[in-house]
C-alpha cells in the first residue's frame, strides 16, 4: 500500500524540520565556539597588557579580529597607543569612531595619538564633536579650557572652565586654572574668590597662595 500524498507531505515537513534544527544547532555552536575564542583572546590581552607586552596583546587579538567589531577596534586602537604605533592606533580608533559615530569613548581615544603627535587643532575638533554630543562632558570642557588657557586665549578658555566649576564647585583642578585665568583676564576680585576656595581644598597650596600673593 503506498503511503498517501497527506503522508508523503507530513514525512518532507517532518524532514526539512529535522535538517533545520540540525543546521540551526550547528549555527548556534560555532557562533558559540566563536564567542569562546574572543573572549579568551581579549583576556589574554589583558594579562600581556598588565606585564606590557603589548605586541604580544595586540597578536592575541588579531588572531579573532574582525573589521566590523567595536570593541575590538577600541581595544587595539588602546594596545596599539601604548605600543608607540600612533598611526596604527589612530586607524583602529577611527574604525571605531566609524562603527558608534554617538560614541564618546573612540573620540577621547583618538585623542592619545594626536596629542602625541602634537596635532592640538584636531585634537580640538575633537573635544569640539564631543561637546555637540555631550555638552556638559567635564573631562572635555576641562580641556578644552586648559588647550585654550596654554595658548594664552583667556577669553575662550572661560567659559569652558567656567561650566567646569559650575558643574564641580570644589574640584581642586577646576578651581585652581578658573582662578589662574580669570587673573591672566585681570578679574582680581574673581581671581582672589576662586584661590581662597582653592585654599580651602587645598590648604597651603602653592599655586593659589602665589597666586594670591600677586593681587596683594
Amino acid at each position: 500500500m503506498k503511503p498517501s500524498n497527506e503522508s508523503q507531505s507530513y514525512q518532507r515537513h517532518f524532514l526539512n524540520t529535522i535538517v533545520l534544527s540540525l543546521l540551526f544547532s550547528g549555527f548556534v555552536a560555532m557562533e558559540a565556539f566563536a564567542q569562546d575564542k574572543t573572549t579568551e583572546a581579549f583576556k589574554q590581552s589583558y594579562s600581556l597588557e598588565k606585564s606590557q607586552d603589548y605586541k604580544g596583546a595586540i597578536a592575541s587579538l588579531g588572531q579573532v579580529y574582525e573589521a566590523d567589531g567595536y570593541e575590538i577596534n577600541l581595544r587595539l586602537g588602546w594596545l596599539t597607543y601604548l605600543a608607540g604605533q600612533l598611526s596604527e592606533s589612530l586607524e583602529y580608533y577611527n574604525k571605531a569612531v566609524a562603527l558608534k559615530p554617538y560614541a564618546i569613548e573612540p573620540k577621547l581615544g583618538l585623542v592619545l595619538p594626536l596629542s602625541v603627535q602634537g596635532k592640538w587643532n584636531e585634537v580640538e575638533e575633537i573635544y569640539q564633536k564631543i561637546l555637540q554630543i555631550d555638552p556638559q562632558n567635564t573631562l572635555v570642557n576641562y580641556r578644552l579650557g586648559l588647550i585654550y588657557y596654554n595658548r594664552g586665549s583667556y577669553d575662550k578658555a572661560d567659559p569652558y572652565l567656567e561650566k567646569v566649576v559650575n558643574l564641580y564647585p570644589f574640584d581642586y583642578d577646576g578651581l585652581i586654572l578658573l582662578a589662574w585665568n580669570k587673573l591672566k583676564l585681570q578679574k582680581t576680585r574673581e581671581a582672589k574668590v576662586l584661590f581662597q576656595k582653592v585654599l580651602l581644598n587645598s590648604p597651603e597650596d602653592a599655586s593659589a597662595l602665589e597666586g594670591l600673593k600677586s593681587i596683594k
